[in-house]
Parts: C-alpha cells; structure tokens; sequence
C-alpha cells in the first residue's frame, strides 16, 4: 500500500469518527433522537421496577410513573420534577435516568402556551419539599403530578386532568403495599392526580415518543 493510499485510508477514519462524535453531540444537545425540546413539554417516564413504582403504574394502569416539565436552566434543557425534594434536573439525566431510556411528551395546546412562564414560576416556589409518598393533596410536601397541576392551577385558575379518589382507581391488587406504606390504613376516600390523568387533560396532546407505544 502507497503512502497516499494510506493517507486517504486515515483521513477517511478520521471523518467517520467525527460525524459520529458530532451525532452523538446533537443527539444529547437537542433533546434525543428527533425530539426537540420547548419549554413548558410536559414530560412522561417510567421508573425502574420497584413496589412503589409497578403500584403506581398498577393503580393508574398507565405505562408512567413520573413525569415532569421542561424548561431552560443556565442555558441548557432541563426537568423540574418532584422526585425526592422538588428540583431542578438535567434533561439528558432526567431521560437517562428512567426505565429503558423510555419517555414520552405532552405539549400544551397554542392558547396555554402563553402561560408557559408562569406555569414554571410556580413550580420553582416548591423547590425544596420533600417528596410525599402518601399522595395527598396539601403542599407541605408533593409528588411529581401535583407538581404539575398545582403550577397550572396557579397560572390558569384550571385543573389539569381529573383529580380522583383512590376507590375510582385500580387499588385492589396492590392493598398489601398500599397499607404497608399507611401504617396499616386503606385511604379510599383520598384524592389525587395521576400521571395518567394529566396525560388525558384536554389542554395538552402527545407529541413525542421514544420506548413507550405510540
């Protein structure tokens, strides 16, 4: 083999690699494959298995049991989601984070949009709660879809999907953990909101998915 032969070989090597170091680079900077992020998507995961996460899943029988909204933090996308405290995470994190890399995106319809800012406003004022493993309604501590309809409720005076009481659920199969989380108690009677029923507002719609059935 000739040295210009050679040359070409290499240099032929060198261009290959990077396209692929700069796909890589646009695939964890714009969103993952084609998704391209907005600010105020409401986004849709689901956890690695675990008691807590196939009830939540079970109960709601949805294929999600966190969700969150994206917005900008110095520049960059991120997820402000209430898992543990209420914080502010990563998106190319937040993504790699659930089950399968699996996600899926609601978008809130042209006339919401306008709220966008305020809707996030409102989440940042309960940065910091602790996480509220009894998915109660109050704001001393909060979960991932209250998270949701609370910053919308304070930006649009409306509900964002059908709060529902725990008898109206799927609870039956999963009396035993949910009574071993309540000291024994079986509370029907207690309202929530799922991350099912936000994905079923009528102010959002399904935009993107990756992992999950169309």
């Amino acid at each position: 083999m000739n040295h210009s032969l050679v040359r070409i070989t290499g240099l032929l090597g060198l261009c290959v690699l990077m396209v692929c170091v700069a796909w890589l680079i646009l695939t964890r900077t714009h969103g993952h494959g084609e998704y391209q992020p907005m600010e105020g998507d409401v986004v849709f995961q689901s956890f690695p298995h675990d008691p807590l996460t196939d009830t939540i899943e079970g109960v709601s029988e949805s294929p999600y049991s966190h969700c969150g909204m994206v917005m900008k933090q110095d520049g960059a996308w991120s997820v402000i989601e209430a898992v543990g405290p209420v914080m502010i995470t990563p998106m190319d994190d937040w993504v790699d984070r659930g089950r399968n890399h699996a996600f899926a995106v609601f978008r809130f319809r042209e006339k919401y949009r306008k709220l966008v800012p305020q809707m996030i406003e409102a989440a940042k004022t309960f940065l910091g709660r602790p996480y509220d493993i009894h998915y109660e309604m109050g704001d001393e501590k909060i979960y991932c879809s209250e998270l949701l309809y609370k910053a919308f409720k304070k930006a649009s005076g409306e509900d964002l999907g059908k709060v529902e009481r725990l008898e109206k659920l799927n609870w039956k199969p999963y009396e035993a953990f949910i009574r071993k989380i309540e000291g024994g108690k079986l509370p029907l009677d207690r309202a929530m909101i799922t991350p099912r029923a936000v994905t079923e507002a009528p102010q959002v719609e399904k935009v993107y998915s990756m992992g999950f059935d169309q």
